[in-house]
């Protein structure tokens, strides 16, 4: 890739109706920084502790001293020192980061994400979403936001404006079916410049959707920012469950604090007698939230709303905010919110050897 880099500094984007690359002129950028070949470092977290960016009223429904109503209350960094430029550099504006993650694919995470994002918003907070599941970037298509390019001032990329919620994903800047084929230091790279080159401005929240498991992304998101806690979303049955115990761990041993679990497909209730049926098994993600003490945020019913409103870009929480499963998404947005509101000091970056 570094043989066929351009002699002058430009932001690999991919051409809107061919698979031909085009370049874009960034002159403040590095080489190095802009294909994503970063060493890893041991650099320390932003402070981003929980506030909220907007004066205006919010109704997520968390306690009246809650992130939304309160400042940052980490220590100023200390001017000169790695720390003090490192949180500088990574998401300046944003109050409050929350991973939304799972041990295993095919759960409804980003679905959750994506409803969890935009509920948020609704009840009036300012809110960003990254799709930092690089190998299989769907936020755009559920937000109806596939088509759309990001448009680049000051030497930084603008995300994507779509429901009330700011986007950045892969899939705006390398669009159609090609696929990310990607090692580990290209990825950690790739996080770096999704958190310092994309203008996110004042958010109380940023949502990060990451892919499944327990690998490079939810490493280098550890590493580079202080994140306020995770979002863990599993199925009821056992072959999801031992999957997000090893995600849980994961979190615990970064020192991400787990905000709780949701329970996607928790059951299929018959619109014509009310008769519920545990389809993937009953009481999975209450039993794993006992386990290991952590918040039951809500159990999502399965039905044929969320995927329509995944295909379309219109969300369950807008497309039909009258439905169960739009009201059991609302409820875990205040939950989640609630979470982020009690957490004591948030999650303290861990330094990372390899």
């Amino acid at each position: 890739m570094s043989a066929s880099a351009p002699p002058h500094k430009r932001l690999l984007l991919a051409n809107h109706s061919h698979n031909d690359p085009i370049f874009v002129d960034l002159h403040l950028m590095s080489e190095e920084k802009l294909y994503g070949i970063h060493q890893i470092t041991k650099s320390a977290a932003p402070s981003v502790a929980g506030s909220c960016a907007s004066g205006s009223p919010c109704r997520c429904g968390a306690p009246s001293q809650h992130v939304h109503d309160r400042p940052s209350e980490a220590p100023p960094p200390q001017a000169g020192s790695a720390r003090a430029a490192d949180e500088r550099a990574f998401a300046p504006g944003v109050r409050n980061i929350i991973a939304v993650s799972s041990g295993k694919g095919g759960v409804g995470k980003s679905t959750i994400a994506v409803n969890i994002a935009v509920s948020l918003a609704l009840d009036g907070a300012r809110v960003g979403l990254l799709d930092a599941d690089v190998y299989g970037p769907d936020v755009p298509l559920m937000l109806g936001a596939g088509r759309l390019r990001p448009e680049l001032e000051a030497n930084k990329i603008l995300p994507i404006e779509a429901h009330g919620v700011s986007l950045m994903s892969m899939a705006v800047l390398k669009p159609g079916d090609q696929p990310m084929i990607l090692r580990g230091p290209i990825i950690h790279g790739l996080i770096r410049q999704f958190l310092s080159d994309v203008k996110w401005g004042d958010l109380d929240y940023l949502i990060v959707d990451m892919p499944p498991g327990t690998g490079d992304v939810q490493l280098s998101l550890a590493q580079l920012v202080r994140v306020q806690g995770a979002v863990l979303v599993t199925t009821p049955q056992e072959a999801a469950l031992i999957d997000v115990r090893r995600a849980l761990r994961m979190f615990q041993a970064v020192g991400v604090p787990v905000l709780g679990v949701v329970e996607n497909m928790s059951y299929f209730e018959a619109p014509d007698t009310g008769a519920r049926y545990h389809i993937f098994g009953e009481g999975g993600g209450r039993k794993l939230a006992q386990i290991y003490a952590v918040p039951l945020l809500g159990e999502v019913p399965l039905g044929m709303e969320v995927r329509e409103g995944g295909d379309n870009g219109m969300p369950v929480v807008i497309g039909q905010p009258a439905s169960p499963l739009a009201a059991a998404l609302r409820q875990i947005a205040r939950e989640v919110a609630r979470q982020v509101s009690t957490s004591v000091a948030g999650a303290e970056k861990v330094n990372l050897s390899f």
